[in-house]
């Protein structure tokens, strides 16, 4: 089963619950991470002798200093730290997994901003096929991230290797509506078969651009016909389609998907969300350019 975490105040502890309920390993695959309760539990994992492990970016705009604070703080906790050293422009995937589950893929950073502000998805499963493609990939990431990915469940997306085909085919595939909450939809080829399903009948509809019931946007979700969905951390925009590490999941547990709808009808209730995708988008931008929460200073800052 998944369960569907979206209210800021339910985060930190849904998260903090999960990497608790490790006896053995705890993999966590990390962008950003500033808030000191993700870093205190590392350090109960640790004493109670879990082997915990963490794949981290190399790269973050504005968190040069950060990382590398980040990281040997991590390590002086007694993590086993791996810089993502593949071939791709960024490591941007955002996923924990505890023993042989249950496993959280989210579109949040670990960061404090993102426990309180912003408007993201965490989706925690007890799936098994879940649980052992993000250890499969976690796996093949720290050891041989030049080689090609382990065959994987289809209920992941891993970009950047099938992001864009496995979005595009979920596009394709809609009958009725396309649900997207995502403020970077600059995708010249999605935006154009956007357009086209528009035309053919499909109601389209695109979140992100207002003030999104008070929360920052910063997650991504799309939901096709009311029936299927998908959240995690890939923009429908070029750098995140093609150049990134990235993981979404896809849902189709009647309950989440109706918690998802229920959610975006509540943001598409006011139109000031609405992103016009319709019309001709700005130049797409560059890849140091998406990246969210720029922020200057150290990574043990209060």
């Amino acid at each position: 089963m998944d369960r569907l975490v979206l209210a800021p105040a339910a985060r930190r502890d849904a998260v903090l619950q999960l990497m608790r309920s490790a006896q053995s390993r705890l993999v966590l695959s990390l962008f950003r991470c500033d808030d000191f309760a993700i870093l205190d539990e590392v350090a109960a994992a640790v004493k109670r002798n879990v082997s915990v492990r963490v794949l981290i970016t190399r790269r973050a705009r504005g968190w040069k200093r950060r990382l590398e604070e980040l990281g040997a703080l991590l390590r002086s906790l007694g993590a086993d730290v791996q810089p993502y050293m593949g071939p791709v422009m960024k490591y941007h995937a955002k996923y924990i997994v505890a023993d042989d589950g249950p496993a959280l893929v989210s579109s949040l950073n670990f960061t404090r901003k993102c426990f309180q502000s912003t408007c993201d998805f965490l989706v925690f499963s007890d799936q098994a096929d879940v649980i052992s493609g993000l250890q499969n990939l976690f796996e093949n990431d720290c050891r041989s991230p030049e080689t090609p990915l382990p065959q994987l469940t289809d209920r992941l997306i891993v970009g950047p290797e099938y992001a864009r085909e496995r979005f595009t085919r979920l596009i394709n595939e809609a009958h009725t509506s396309i649900r997207i909450i995502d403020h970077r939809v600059t995708d010249p080829g999605v935006l154009a078969l956007l357009r086209q399903k528009q035309s053919d009948g499909v109601a389209v509809q695109v979140l992100g651009g207002g003030p999104m019931g008070g929360l920052v946007s910063h997650g991504r979700m799309m939901l096709i016909d009311n029936t299927i969905a998908a959240a995690g951390s890939i923009h429908l925009s070029p750098p995140s389609l093609d150049a990134r590490r990235e993981v979404a999941i896809i849902i189709r547990e009647p309950e989440v998907v109706s918690e998802l709808s229920k959610f975006f009808d509540s943001l598409a209730a006011d139109r000031l969300n609405t992103v016009r995708f319709w019309e001709t988008p700005a130049a797409p931008q560059a890849d140091d350019d998406e990246d969210e929460d720029d922020e200057n200073g150290s990574a043990l800052e209060a």
